[in-house]
């Protein structure tokens, strides 16, 4: 501590002695500016009693007058200590971050000497362990103790009171950004509010904000340091099931069965078949036993896939994740909080490889247990040395766990005071966290995700989550689950493309209730038509070219083939109820399937080949027996007739040419779906609370508007108030008329005033400058006479004074130059604002 007071006391004499030479070039300089003053004053005073009759010689004057403000003002000079310019780095925006960013205190040297002598211990007993993580670089570049980094904070919004709550909301808020060298800890370690601001941070960010957030909140939290799976330092959850695809266990209750009343008829008795009961039990059962069976190859196979990508650097991954021990906040286990995903896991966890180091906002310990087992036979008993080695003695350690009688034993009354002398002369508190306090803006709280928007992928799964009021539509979280492990999605507005659609059947009269379209097919679902229709199949072939409008209305796609499916008629018999008909439009073909009888084994088949009505020459074409092709298992006479198998492919082909027509108004049906579908995804108007002043335009306008008026209002009293004439109107005899000579008198004595006081303005900023300079050297001069014998609270008050002193001459400095830069601004206005003053203007006219 003795050698950071020398090196500060050699760098304040060097700037004793620049400063004792500046301020004899002040002395010489102030009297040059004051006989030029004086001169100038002389010459003034001729100027104004000369005559101006041309507008050249009031411009040439007013010119002149300019540049002897801004040579005076010029004159005036100051000279900045060069421990200022150390205070700004050439980082992530230093300017504006505070001293306690950009250098230790002494207390903070101490500690980190402290740190640097308890790693060299370690580095001799443990050789083989890798160096301890104790004080990495900050945003300014300045080495800070881990422990110092930790700020607890309590957030003023109940959400994050909570722990999984408040994980949740830093998971959202923040980017992860992967350490440079996933084998060792990062040299940098930012400060909080520097990760808010920028939204991003990597595994050792996330649990600093975390930890600080949860300490803040009255939970017993810890930074770890160890070693993490692949999965978890990269924030994979592609092999994690989606927690809100989880359903939730129903507890099945039992319902409770009446007591048989004595004189209640007894039910009927069970004729079925035992045997069939059991046989199809033993199917049933079968068949789940079957989907079992292929469920577990199926996630053997995927298993063998993922161990098949064994990751070379397993157990070897440094992250960093947070440890919330039991007791406080009614906590009855301890467990991991992993700041990436926001999801809590068992002190048993495969997750977690191993723990070198952990730390809060009051100490440091280093784990001394074997890892051989991951973290599962970890004692986290930090009041333990043998199992936990601590950086410092203090009396807020916890205590070391005893059981009943070890804790018999230790009822030395001696040996209590023995021990608290020895911790009272080893003890070192930690310091104060050289963080800010910890802010999050309302509008960042309601934002959260970076962006406004955040994509989580799980497995089969992903999760999209958008900021309030970001989307037209209003839409703020999105689940999309998927069919395999690929994630295939066909997501289109297009018509003709991969979709589905599913519909309500009773809100329907065609009983449509799916509807399933690629590019080249469309297949419709029916259920409780009266005409037992159940599926429709429709093939396209490739659209014709059209050198008109080339759309699916004016263009639409040939089809090809129609496959039909109809439920069982009980109104006909079974072999002459159709159950498929295929409508072969290329070929001139139509097929036919009758449902099967329940005493037959097959079903009857017919072909009819649909030729046109009239050949080329227009003659009319006869039915023939090669035009039908059956296949009855039972024949019949009158199925046989042609008469039959005419009016049978006459009605067909009337019924394909309605199924046609309805596969071509589905396709209509689907361009007008998707066509709504756009215009309501386009004129969501959400509703805006009157409250809500930044997003409620009408009142966002209200509001403007008033504070337009009151500021109007405020600029005209205040002109109305400050009358820059009034002092030398005063000077005239009252009601007297006044003449052109008179007028002009008037602006240049205004003007000349005006000038004065801004080099007046100026010449005060300058002696409040060499006044602080001086008080800065008479502190430094009593520091030179008395720095033996000063304590070291006198050191750091000393210390402290100087950087506030320096403070206050860089304020003084920057002000005098903005004056500077302003004041031949403000003389001009001045004078447009006097040949402009309706009292002058008409005086001064000819000077214009």
């Amino acid at each position: 501590m003795v050698q950071a007071v020398l090196k500060a006391t050699s760098s304040l004499d060097s700037h004793r002695h620049a400063r004792m030479e500046v301020l004899k070039e002040k002395v010489e300089e102030e009297e040059a500016a004051e006989r030029e003053e004086a001169a100038e004053r002389a010459e003034r005073g001729e100027k104004t009693k000369r005559p101006m009759e041309v507008r050249r010689e009031e411009t040439t004057m007013t010119q002149e007058m300019l540049r002897d403000l801004e040579r005076k003002l010029s004159e005036i000079e100051v000279s900045v200590p060069e421990k200022l310019l150390a205070f700004t780095k050439d980082t992530i925006d230093t300017s504006k971050l505070p001293l306690s960013y950009q250098s230790n205190t002494l207390k903070e040297e101490h500690l980190l000497q402290v740190a640097d002598n308890f790693s060299r211990q370690y580095s001799h007993l443990c050789p083989d362990r890798v160096p301890l993580f104790l004080h990495p670089l900050n945003e300014c570049e300045v080495p800070k103790f881990v422990s110092t980094t930790i700020r607890p904070t309590l957030m003023p919004y109940p959400e994050l009171y909570n722990w999984d709550t408040c994980a949740q909301f830093i998971s959202d808020f923040l980017s992860m950004v992967p350490l440079p060298d996933p084998l060792k800890p990062p040299l940098y370690l930012y400060s909080s509010t520097t990760v808010l601001k920028y939204q991003k941070g990597n595994c050792f960010d996330f649990s600093t904000l975390l930890c600080s957030m949860l300490i803040g909140a009255g939970y017993d939290a810890y930074c770890v340091n160890g070693y993490g799976s692949q999965d978890l330092c990269h924030m994979d959850l592609t092999r994690e099931v989606c927690p809100l695809t989880m359903k939730p266990k129903e507890s099945v209750k039992e319902e409770e069965k009446a007591p048989p009343k004595k004189y209640a008829i007894k039910p009927p008795r069970d004729l079925t078949s035992r045997f069939e009961q059991e046989q199809e039990m033993k199917r049933q059962e079968a068949i789940k036993a079957e989907e079992e069976n292929r469920r577990k190859q199926e996630e053997a196979r995927l298993l063998e896939q993922e161990n098949a990508k064994t990751d070379p650097l397993h157990g070897l991954r440094v992250h960093s994740w947070v440890l919330v021990l039991s007791g406080k906040r009614e906590v009855p286990e301890s467990f991991f909080i992993d700041p990436f995903t926001a999801r809590s896991y068992s002190t048993q966890d495969d997750h977690f490889l191993g723990i070198e180091s952990l730390w809060n906002h009051k100490n440091y310990w280093v784990n001394m247990q074997d890892c051989w087992n991951c973290c599962k036979d970890l004692v986290f008993d930090l009041g333990d040395p043998v199992r936990w080695e601590y950086l410092l003695l203090g009396t807020d350690k916890p205590f070391l766990s005893l059981t009943e009688e070890e804790d018999e034993g230790m009822n030395d009354d001696d040996d209590v005071e023995n021990l608290g002398k020895e911790d009272e002369d080893k003890s070192f508190d930690m310091p104060p966290s050289w963080v800010e306090q910890i802010e999050i803006s309302p509008e960042a709280f309601e934002t959260r995700c970076p962006n406004g928007k955040k994509v989580i992928q799980y497995k089969r799964a992903k999760l999209e989550k958008w900021a309030p009021y970001l989307n037209n539509n209003g839409l703020v979280c999105r689940l999309t689950t998927y069919e395999d492990l690929e994630l295939h999605s066909y997501k289109s507005m297009q018509p003709e493309m991969d979709r589905v659609m599913e519909f309500y059947e009773t809100a329907r009269v065609d009983g449509l209730i799916k509807r399933e379209e690629t590019p080249k097919t469309m297949t419709e679902h029916y259920q409780g038509r009266p005409d037992f229709l159940s599926y429709r199949h429709v093939n396209f072939g490739p659209r014709m070219k059209k050198l008109a409008l080339n759309s699916a209305e004016s263009n639409p796609r040939p089809m090809v083939k129609i496959t039909e499916r109809f439920f069982r008629n009980p109104a006909k018999p079974a072999d002459e109820d159709v159950a498929e008909r295929v409508f072969l439009i290329a070929e001139e073909r139509i097929q036919l399937r009758y449902h099967c009888r329940s005493d037959h084994i097959t079903a009857n088949k017919r072909e009819f080949l649909r030729r046109t009505e009239v050949d080329s020459k227009g003659n009319k074409i006869i039915m023939t027996p090669d035009m039908c092709i059956s296949f009855e298992v039972e024949p019949m006479e009158h199925t046989k007739k042609l008469l039959y198998q005419y009016e049978a492919m006459m009605k067909l082909k009337n019924e394909e040419k309605l199924s046609r027509h309805q596969a071509w108004e589905s396709e209509l049906e689907v361009l007008e779906i998707l066509k709504l579908r756009e215009e309501e995804e386009e004129a969501h108007t959400l509703t805006i609370s009157i409250y809500d002043t930044k997003r409620n335009e009408k009142s966002k306008e209200y509001r403007e508007a008033m504070e337009r008026v009151l500021h109007e209002e405020h600029l005209r009293q205040v002109e109305a108030q400050l009358d820059y004439l009034a002092p030398f109107l005063a000077q005239l005899p009252p009601g007297e008329k006044l003449t052109r000579w008179q007028a002009v008198r008037l602006k240049d004595e205004c003007l000349n005033d005006f000038k004065q006081r801004l080099i007046d303005k100026a010449n005060l900023i300058q002696a409040r400058f060499e006044k602080e300079t001086q008080e800065l050297q008479k502190k430094q001069q009593w520091y030179q006479e008395n720095q033996v014998t000063l304590t070291p609270e006198d050191e750091d008050l000393y210390l402290s004074y100087c950087s506030q002193a320096m403070f206050r001459i860089r304020i003084l400095e920057q002000r005098l130059s903005r004056h500077k830069e302003l004041a031949p601004l403000k003389y001009l206005a001045l004078e447009e604002k006097l040949y402009k003053d309706p009292r002058l203007v008409e005086l001064l006219k000819v000077f214009v």
